[in-house]
């Protein structure tokens, strides 16, 4: 499973394989543009620069999944919740779609549970201990990091695996 933000290039990788394994399903409304295979490949036959851009899109997908890995099987339900908020944050600020520390997260706790492995109890006790330690608060569909680098601390959260240099970082002043 993954969650894909605006701007995503979702499931690239099916240009290369003969029969996908999985599907996708959009949790909230979207917009999508669909490239054909034949658009794909014409593309990177012409364009070498924009095949290595499309070939970074998709070991961008896979250093997300690597990380998603760890965070089933290495850390706590309190760290593998911050760590997903951290790169949610990352990746919607880098779509210019926060606003501060304030990002719009459209879907159910359970929704959450599921793409993390977790039951929706943890997920719920790993929300509210994040709360209480004053990391973040949650109303409806916004999340607001109040202590970016507490929760980048205990996420254990480097951003190195989004490639997102250059961009800078956010910081809470």
């Amino acid at each position: 499973m993954t969650i894909h933000v605006k701007g995503d290039f979702v499931d690239l990788h099916s240009f290369l394989l003969k029969k996908m394994d999985h599907g996708v399903v959009a949790l909230t409304p979207c917009t999508i543009g669909l490239v054909p295979h034949e658009k794909l490949k014409e593309i990177t036959e012409r364009f070498p620069s924009l095949t290595r851009q499309l070939w970074l899109s998709t070991t961008i997908d896979a250093a997300i999944h690597r990380e998603w890995l760890v965070s089933f099987g290495r850390r706590s339900s309190r760290a593998n919740v911050a760590h997903l908020l951290c790169e949610l944050y990352m990746r919607l600020w880098a779509a210019e779609e926060t606003d501060g520390f304030r990002f719009r997260l459209p879907i159910t706790q359970g929704e959450l549970a599921d793409a993390r492995g977790m039951s929706i109890v943890h997920m719920n006790r790993a929300i509210k201990a994040l709360r209480e330690q004053g990391l973040i608060s949650w109303l409806g569909e916004e999340v607001m990091i109040r202590d970016w680098d507490g929760l980048v601390s205990l996420a254990e959260f480097d951003p190195t695996y989004l490639q997102l240099e250059g961009l800078g970082r956010p910081s809470q002043q």
